[in-house]
This record gives structure tokens, C-alpha cells and sequence, in this order.
């Protein structure tokens, strides 16, 4: 049973990997467009790497993270905002993209900033690589881990702010449509990260309830998302 359930969270996780570049390049009608296959490379390099390293580092985060769908003690809330940011912003910026690609609708972005956003498209993923390299906690769904004996994670990036996975993603998400010349991309892209922004102040509110040490933990590192603003 417990093998045909990891085969199964294999699968379920190689089909929602493969579904956004699949969606990009479907809505585009076409396969040459050399900056969408750099994304490609980066979320594939960004997501398996990070993968390889936690199985080597923390093998049970990625248990914890496989059954997401089950997980005990997970908020309404989160349910719904894990949902928004994980799976329908995703899918609906990539669309929008490929569709723009296709038909032309946004001006033309010169190339150096194109090229600039992929650099900090590849440093938002890597800020979030480097979380979940570094936090054996770190779950797809917001809840306190009693079964796993949770406690307060405050090295690596989590020295800068205290949701440095979130950071990442928010610049990697907003980065994306300059990188691709689809600027109309920014419309999903701006409601996943206010979602983002939604799901890390209620994440930090319950963190700072229910996890034993985060009160102290939020009190030296102040800011949740962006150094020096919030």
C-alpha cells in the first residue's frame, strides 16, 4: 500500500510539474519561443534540485509534503489559498503568457530587460530553493507539525525575513511576465501575489498563536516577506 502510494505522488507530482510549461506552449501555438525554454529550465532545474537535496538532507519533509491533501490540522483558510497560489495563479499566468505570445498584445520588451528578469526569475527561485533546503518543516500546506515536533527554523534565509519561500516565489512570479514579453501576464500574476501576501500574514498570525518560540523569532526578525518594508 505505502509503495503504490508513493508511486502515486510521483506521478500526481510529474503531471502538475509538466502542466504549466504544457499550458505555456499549447496557448502559444508554438514551441519556438527561447525564453519560455529557459523558464522551463529554470523551474525544472529549480524544483527537482531542491528535491534531490531535501531527499538527501530531510527525507520526512518530503513525506510531509507529498500528503498535502491529508494533512491533519490544515486551516479553511489555507485550503483555499494553497489552491490559488500553487495551482490556478500558476496555470491561468501561463496561459495568459502563451495567449499573449501568440496574438501580440503586449509591446515589445527590449531584450535586456528580459534578460534581467530571468536573473531575478532564477534568484527568486533559488532564495526558495534555499528554503526548503534549509527548513525541515517546510510543508505545502500552512499547519503546526506537532506530529513531527516543529520547531522555530531561524538560519539561512530565514535570518532575513521569516518567509523567505514566499519572498522567492512573489519575485519569480512578477519577474516572469518581462522575462517572457507577455505583460499582460501581470494581471494573474498581481492577484497570485496579493493571495501570497494573503496566505503569509495569516501563515505568520497562526505561526505567531500556536508555534512555541515565534513570537521571540518574529521580535528579531521583523520583517515577514521584504527586507525593511513588511
Amino acid at each position: 500500500m505505502e509503495a503504490r502510494q508513493t508511486i502515486r505522488a510521483v506521478l500526481g507530482f510529474a503531471l502538475y510539474l509538466l502542466l504549466g510549461p504544457v499550458l505555456l506552449f499549447v496557448a502559444a501555438g508554438t514551441a519556438a519561443w527561447p525564453m519560455a525554454w529557459l523558464y522551463v529550465a529554470l523551474l525544472l532545474a529549480a524544483t527537482l534540485g531542491s528535491r534531490l537535496m531535501v531527499l538527501m538532507r530531510h527525507p520526512e519533509t518530503l513525506r510531509e509534503r507529498a500528503r498535502f491533501t491529508s494533512a491533519e490540522g490544515t486551516p479553511a483558510w489555507d485550503r483555499l489559498l494553497v489552491l490559488i497560489v500553487g495551482l490556478v495563479g500558476p496555470m491561468v499566468t501561463m496561459l495568459v503568457a502563451g495567449l499573449d505570445h501568440r496574438w501580440g498584445w503586449s509591446p515589445s520588451v527590449p531584450v535586456v530587460a528580459q534578460g534581467l528578469a530571468a536573473l531575478v526569475v532564477a534568484g527568486g527561485y533559488g532564495v526558495s530553493v534555499w528554503a526548503m533546503v534549509e527548513n525541515a518543516y517546510f510543508s505545502s500546506v500552512a499547519r503546526i507539525q506537532e506530529d513531527r515536533g516543529q520547531e522555530v527554523v531561524t538560519s539561512g534565509p530565514y535570518r532575513i525575513v521569516r518567509h523567505p519561500s514566499y519572498a522567492g516565489t512573489l519575485l519569480a512570479t512578477l519577474a516572469l511576465p518581462v522575462m517572457l514579453e507577455a505583460l499582460w501576464a501581470l494581471v494573474p500574476a498581481l492577484g497570485m501575489g496579493a493571495a501570497l501576501v494573503v496566505r503569509t500574514a495569516l501563515e505568520d498570525r497562526m505561526l505567531r498563536d500556536d508555534l512555541e518560540g515565534y513570537r521571540d523569532y518574529a521580535e528579531q526578525t521583523r520583517c515577514r516577506l521584504i527586507p525593511g518594508v513588511w
